[in-house]
């Protein structure tokens, strides 16, 4: 099926249209250049004709966990978010030129690259479950390279709080990369269900396919890959330079059984250390969220569908130093201009300092006057 072409850029006041990045099936995601400061973003764009109370749920909720989780150093960071002219929500994102889903089918990619980076975005996930959210789509493709070459997690569209929301969960899921228990909709999120993706996305990145894609043409149906997944009958990645630590690591993941898994993203990461360790490699540390601050930050609210555009201040200022004002004597007006620092604010009326400029001005002209008449005098 061809891929649709992005709808119109929005007009975004202070940004400017470079070229479209991406298409979605709910969002178009484009190129944009920030005024001040300047740096080029990207920006995800809701598609008019979709946007319902259901799809400003999830975008009100991507934004508030990004925003949340952001700090990270492995998931990608959101500036900023709102609605533009044309009534289309938006969010104003980290931009990175490059993605793990764009190698991994076209080169082999190093396994102390794949180590690195499994590390990083198994940490991004553990900072996430300890704060009480589920990303619920994780794949090569949500694993961006941002411009200092480092892997970060993003496209949190689809998260949700850890322990569900009940009856109106959504069911959402990639499936080459989807555990048994989301193909069969037993749950529609877990943490054992991100072990696996996580397991399932380092496959990838090392075999150059989804762990239950098969050679030849029609055998990669959306059914049939569903069929292989609830069997999870594990097949080695192939490649010489993969020890066999390594393949229990990923087979210890993708396990059938929610509760053979590793029980936690964080002990996933662990194990691919104690990979590096054995090839002699550096160490990637673990960059997880103390629980305090997990615990510190406002929860996530899944069931807001508002539209959250920009609004007009509510507060209003009142400047500090008294002016004069119609209203009578002791009124106050807000400050309306911007001061620089070191300069004296502009004042109704003349300073002693103008009425003596004036003055001397006049004396001045006055003397002209006379010395130009006495010469004029004196030469008839």
């Amino acid at each position: 099926m061809a891929q649709r072409l992005p709808a119109a850029p929005p007009v975004l006041p202070g940004f400017t249209y470079v070229r479209p990045l991406g298409t979605g099936g709910f969002a178009d995601v484009f190129l944009f250049e920030q005024d001040m400061p300047r740096r080029p973003v990207a920006v995800k764009v809701l598609l008019e004709d979709l946007v319902d109370e259901g799809l400003l749920r999830m975008f009100n909720a991507e934004a508030d966990v990004m925003a949340r989780l952001s700090a990270h150093p492995s998931i990608l960071t959101i500036y900023q978010a709102s609605i533009s002219s044309d009534g289309r929500p938006y969010l104003v994102m980290e931009y990175c030129p490059s993605s793990l889903s764009a190698r991994y089918r076209r080169e082999v990619i190093p396994v102390a690259e794949v180590l690195q980076a499994g590390i990083k975005i198994a940490s991004a996930l553990e900072t996430a479950h300890r704060s009480g959210l589920l990303h619920r789509d994780i794949k090569p493709s949500n694993l961006l390279i941002t411009a200092f070459g480092a892997p970060v997690l993003s496209d949190f569209g689809i998260a949700t709080a850890l322990g569900g929301r009940g009856e109106d969960e959504v069911f959402a899921m990639s499936v080459p990369w989807s555990a048994p228990e989301i193909i069969d909709e037993r749950v529609a999120g877990s943490v054992p269900a991100e072990v696996w993706s996580i397991g399932a996305t380092v496959y990838s990145l090392l075999a150059g396919r989804s762990p239950f894609e098969r050679p030849g043409s029609g055998q990669n149906s959306r059914e049939q890959l569903k069929a292989r997944i609830r069997r999870a009958a594990y097949t080695p990645v192939g490649r010489a330079d993969v020890p066999a630590s390594l393949e229990a690591v990923l087979s210890h993941s993708m396990q059938r059984d929610p509760a053979a898994r590793q029980p936690s993203t964080a002990q996933f990461a662990y194990e691919l250390q104690l990979v590096q360790h054995e090839l002699g490699l550096p160490h990637t540390p673990m960059e997880v969220a103390v629980d305090e601050w997990a615990s510190a930050g406002a929860p996530v609210d899944f069931s807001d569908d508002r539209a959250r555009g920009p609004v007009r201040p509510a507060v209003q200022y009142e400047s500090r130093r008294p002016t004069r004002a119609r209203g009578g004597a002791g009124a106050h007006r807000p400050d309306e201009g911007t001061v620089l620092a070191g300069a004296e604010p502009r004042r109704r009326g003349l300073s002693m300092g103008v009425i003596t400029a004036i003055a001397v001005g006049a004396v001045l002209v006055v003397a002209v006057a006379v010395v130009v008449t006495v010469l004029v005098v004196g030469g008839g």
